[in-house]
């Protein structure tokens, strides 16, 4: 059974970080590209970055700078760093492995599209 929790969610100010984590069984780095998707309420689901099986990464422009995507292979773990953080990226947070590079209406998406945790909200105050 995959399954993929997330954890690191927590509530700032702004300028503050958090570090999300994504611990994941069934499956590994190698199955396919993994990274994070966030929805914030009345807005799509967003992909905000991501990480492929060789190691490559993007970034949304919107978190270019700031966040930083890592994995530790040992720990079947993917982690999302996240500076500077602003009210904007006020959010639910989920960890994906099977990366389609498009944007859903909502997060998660049908089933078909990737494995998906089951959220950490992000909350930003100004």
């Amino acid at each position: 059974e995959v399954q993929l929790v997330e954890s690191g969610g927590d509530s700032v100010q702004a300028g503050g970080s958090l570090r999300l984590s994504c611990t994941f069984s069934g499956i590994s780095f190698d199955d396919d590209d993994m990274g994070w998707y966030r929805q914030a309420p009345d807005n799509e689901c967003t992909l905000v970055s991501s990480i492929t099986r060789d190691g490559s990464i993007r970034y949304a422009d919107f978190v270019k700078g700031r966040f930083t995507i890592s994995q530790d292979n040992a720990k079947n773990t993917l982690y999302l760093q996240m500076n500077s953080l602003q009210p904007e990226d006020t959010a639910v947070y989920y960890c994906v492995l099977g990366i389609y590079y498009t944007n859903y209406g909502q997060c998660p998406p049908s089933k078909g599209f990737g494995y998906w945790g089951q959220g950490t909200q992000v909350t930003v105050s100004s």
